[in-house]
């Protein structure tokens, strides 16, 4: 149901909320009358005795969420009957307990396995008008053996529900979705993959990297994804690598957008266009130099992106370049970045766009902006980015960042066809006529409280560019919101 600018039914806030809290409280007590039997030096070892250890996990959060003139207030011109409210504010939590083992075994191997789930919720409603809702949901559930082959050469092979990231988390990272029915929206709690096959290989330096991936979607919205490839990566003990990843979409009936001829019509829809969908992507980052380049890290990646059914190549990369003051109070370190994702030409009959298929998408990764990551996913977007970061202190850390973010191609779909619209002629339009879409401003402070415990805040603003205005037709305001969390995590 769409979030109203009347009032808010919250009727239906208080048994969910106390089913959760009972279901929270069963499990924080099972994890804690467990660590009473623990050893003093670390409260959450249960056992260790005859080759096996077994050990619980404990995480969780809540954070308190402020959100003004949403996504510019595009629903205002846009879509006027859906009765969208542009300011909210919500609270949302969840908890995630587990327990893992390890067994040495006399041969040398060692046989593991982690069980863990997650409970979240959101009170209110949230960016994306879905609240007083959540779920409990499995996360990890997986057995694993690694052990030595010869020397200097080693194996890690596991089976079942786990996280895997890929190279810097361009492609394959986040393996779960949270948000909408589930709850938990901004702290995006699961990071699992509903199923997962993970081979690795490892000589020396070099990993060699085999895997099948099923992710975890939301039940609403399971477009039947299946993964499968491989990624090679080079780790210098000096603090640089080298890395490249393979992925190939066994099966999946997510629907790809088209611009339309010209650009002139609304996009067209290819449902299932995903599958057979093949991406190559490379990455590395530079090792510390010397002499007049000390101090400096440079880091790239690229993507290249291919599907022979569907007519689909594509593109994408990033490049980085980052200096540490070393020697200055608070060791003020600035980065410099661009990265881009090719949009669909709409003079072409071949589809450009670039699929992103689960990359990691918070700030200090991929997200294209603060704000706008919510509205753009990476594809027909490029971002010039900047981030200034220092430390007062050894728990405390001030980041800013900033993000002038344009699209790559107009009249194409920018995220999934959003902006189709009439315009003032009467002609069906996606996309945007001005490439300028907005620039982003974060500033965001982390403490750390204690060895367990992490405080979060940061506020933001979103200032629309040409091609947002020209949507609305007028000028849009700005878009701000702040947060505060807390995350506990044992």
């Amino acid at each position: 149901m769409p979030r109203h600018r009347a009032n808010k039914d919250t009727s239906r806030r208080t048994e969910p909320g106390c089913a959760h809290v009972l279901t929270l409280g069963t499990l924080i007590g099972f994890c804690f009358a467990g660590a009473a039997y623990a050893q003093d030096r670390d409260p959450m070892l249960f056992y260790d005795a005859n080759g096996l250890k077994v050990r619980g996990h404990l995480q969780f959060g809540l954070n308190a969420v402020a959100e003004r003139n949403l996504f510019w207030d595009l629903a205002a011109s846009t879509a006027p009957g859906s009765a969208f409210d542009p300011d909210t504010n919500w609270l949302e939590g969840y908890i995630k307990p587990g327990v893992s083992f390890e067994y040495q075994l006399d041969a040398g191997a060692v046989v593991y396995g982690k069980l863990s789930a997650v409970t979240s919720y959101t009170w209110g409603t949230d960016a994306f008008d879905t609240g007083d809702t959540g779920e409990t949901t499995l996360e990890e559930a997986y057995l694993a053996i690694r052990g030595p082959l010869g020397p200097g050469l080693s194996y890690d092979l596991s089976v079942g529900p786990r996280e895997l990231t890929l190279g810097t988390g361009m492609l394959i990272a986040n393996g779960a979705t949270s948000g909408f029915e589930r709850g938990a929206l901004k702290f995006g709690p699961r990071k699992a993959w509903e199923k997962a096959v993970i081979a690795k290989l490892s000589y020396g330096n070099l990993t060699g990297t085999a895997f099948y991936l099923d992710p975890n979607e939301l039940p609403s919205k399971d477009g039947k994804n299946e993964l499968a490839g491989v990624d090679l990566r080079y780790d210098d003990p000096a603090g640089g690598y080298l890395g490249a990843t393979f992925v190939n979409v066994l099966n999946s009936e997510t629907p790809y957008p088209q611009a339309a001829p010209g650009g002139n019509g609304p996009p067209s829809v290819t449902p299932g266009a995903r599958e057979d969908t093949r991406t190559l992507g490379l990455y590395a980052k530079t090792n510390p130099f010397q002499g007049g380049l000390q101090n400096w890290t440079f880091t790239g990646d690229l993507a290249y992106q291919w599907n022979d059914r569907i007519d689909l190549e594509a593109w994408a990369g990033r490049v980085t370049a980052g200096y540490t003051f070393a020697y200055t109070p608070w060791t003020p370190n600035v980065t410099l970045g661009y990265q881009s994702f090719s949009g669909d030409d709409p003079d072409t009959t071949t589809l450009e766009r670039f699929d992103p298929l689960y990359y990691q998408g918070s700030p200090s990764a991929w997200a294209t902006g603060s704000k706008s990551a919510s509205t753009f996913i990476n594809s027909n977007v490029n971002a010039l980015t900047l981030a200034v970061r220092v430390q007062p202190t050894r728990q405390d850390t001030l980041t800013l960042r900033y993000a002038h973010i344009r699209a790559n191609e107009l009249n194409s779909p920018v995220q999934f066809g959003q902006a189709t619209r009439v315009d003032i002629d009467g002609n069906v339009v996606s996309g945007v006529t001005d490439k300028h879409l907005a620039d982003d401003l974060f500033l965001e402070y982390s403490r750390i409280i204690n060895r367990n415990t992490f405080l979060t805040a940061g506020v933001s603003v979103s200032f629309p560019g040409a091609g947002i205005d020209t949507v609305i037709g007028g000028s849009a305001d700005p878009w701000t919101g702040g947060f505060v969390n807390v995350v506990i995590n044992f």
